[in-house]
């Protein structure tokens, strides 16, 4: 009868079992590492993706805050502009009234009465001159009363005084500008 020994067969094949699963084990390890080493290459360029994106958007950001203090300077010289043409429209708008104030106060002038003073102090107005008599001082100042530009008109002091041999009418008066209705 013939013997076979198996036994270093089977060692053989154990050994051969053993260098394949270390074959697979290192390859596994390998491509595990090879994964990991992929995962990590895409994550970083995402974040390097990310970072770019968040540099562009505060630039971006950094350009806009310029926009919006640029926006801010210039609503603040629009406003500016605005209370000029305000000004200026106002002083269009009351420019002829000194012109026709005193116009009006040499239309209102009667016969033989002479002014020494006119002072104008915002909507007041204070004259003074001298007339011949009382009833040329009473006449200038219903002239003044019927006037469009003047209201409130006042009669502060009269008094007689002497000058050349004439007895003359010295007067102050007091009266309130106004503005007619066609100029607003």
């Amino acid at each position: 009868m013939i013997r076979i020994n198996l036994l270093p067969v089977r060692a053989v094949q154990k050994k051969e079992q053993l260098r394949s699963q270390v074959v697979i084990l290192v390859l596994s390890v390998v491509l595990v590492g090879a994964a990991c080493a992929a995962l990590y290459m895409s994550m970083d360029d995402k974040i390097s993706s990310v970072r770019a994106d968040i540099a562009r958007k505060n630039r971006k950001i950094a350009e806009l805050r310029k926009t919006i203090g640029e926006v801010g300077r210039v609503k603040k010289l629009q406003e500016e502009l605005r209370g000029k043409i305000e000004v200026l429209q106002t002083l269009k708008k009351n420019r002829s009234g000194p012109v026709h104030l005193l116009d009006e106060l040499n239309r209102s002038l009667p016969p033989k009465l002479w002014l020494t003073n006119f002072q104008e102090k915002g909507d007041n107005v204070q004259i003074s001159g001298v007339g011949l008599n009382e009833e040329t001082v009473a006449a200038f100042m219903r002239n003044l009363e019927k006037s469009v530009y003047f209201s409130n008109v006042q009669l502060r002091v009269t008094e007689q005084m002497a000058k050349e041999g004439l007895k003359l009418q010295r007067f102050d008066l007091s009266a309130r500008k106004a503005r007619p209705k066609s100029q607003g």
